[in-house]
């Protein structure tokens, strides 16, 4: 049985449709990848799940409930928690303070302590920059401080939007390590990115979106050795 099940959505921008009967489905415990190009419909489609964004067509199902009607806050409830692109840190205040930001559900507040102790163990220089305004961090640090908010929400499905989006190649692998370690702690993950390379190397599974529909789907190890997705997504 699905955790997640996107059953058949259509998306709209106004009079733009930008997703066409796409359908996916996440199971407890994977992580799986989305990727595909820009305007490929990938962020639209976590705003979808994270009840930003209302289908016009379609449901999706998580742990058993229909979602698609729910307004945002209630999706964060449930334990949806989506890490956007961009990071969008308050970047006047510390680290410490935008990661307890992140625990503002009824379940995260009851844990603040516990939880933020397991955030530092798994980004221990999140600890030493506890006191640091946002703003003074590098773009790979603050990415981690945008991961620790999401995890600070203490989630069941934690979502990813472009999460090496800038950063140098070194930073990128110890972003992907981090995802890896978050799984493998339990949390079930679902990753939209460019980078297919890495990203299917750390996944179960994965989805290719193109043009608001989906192009393929399979073992991510599969999809790796792909024609197609080694010519138009790797470039060999």
């Amino acid at each position: 049985m699905s955790f997640l099940e996107v059953k058949n959505i259509d998306v709209f921008y106004g009079d733009v449709q930008v997703i066409f009967d796409l359908s996916l489905e996440v199971m407890e415990g994977e992580v799986v990848s989305i990727i595909g190009g820009n305007g490929a419909g990938k962020s639209t489609l976590l705003k979808t799940i994270s009840g930003l964004i209302n289908p016009a067509k379609g449901e999706i199902v998580f742990e058993h409930a229909p979602i698609q009607t729910a307004p945002p806050e209630e999706i964060v409830e449930r334990g949806i928690i989506q890490v956007p692109e961009g990071r969008r840190l308050f970047t006047l205040m510390s680290v410490k303070d935008n990661l307890i930001i992140g625990a503002y559900n009824s379940r995260a507040e009851k844990n603040v302590a516990e939880t933020m102790e397991d955030v530092y163990s798994l980004l221990p220089k999140l600890k030493e920059r506890e006191s640091q305004l946002a703003m003074t961090l590098s773009g790979g640090e603050q990415q981690m401080v945008a991961v620790g908010r999401g995890l600070m929400a203490r989630p069941k499905l934690l979502m990813l939007d472009e999460p090496s989006l800038g950063l140098a190649p070194i930073l990128i692998k110890d972003i992907f390590r981090t995802v890896r370690e978050i799984a493998n702690q339990g949390t079930t993950v679902l990753l939209v990115e460019q980078d297919v390379k890495h990203s299917l190397s750390l996944s179960d599974r994965g989805y290719v979106l193109e043009h608001g529909r989906i192009a393929m789907e399979g073992p991510a190890d599969k999809l790796l050795d792909d024609p197609h997705i080694k010519t138009a997504y790797l470039g060999l």
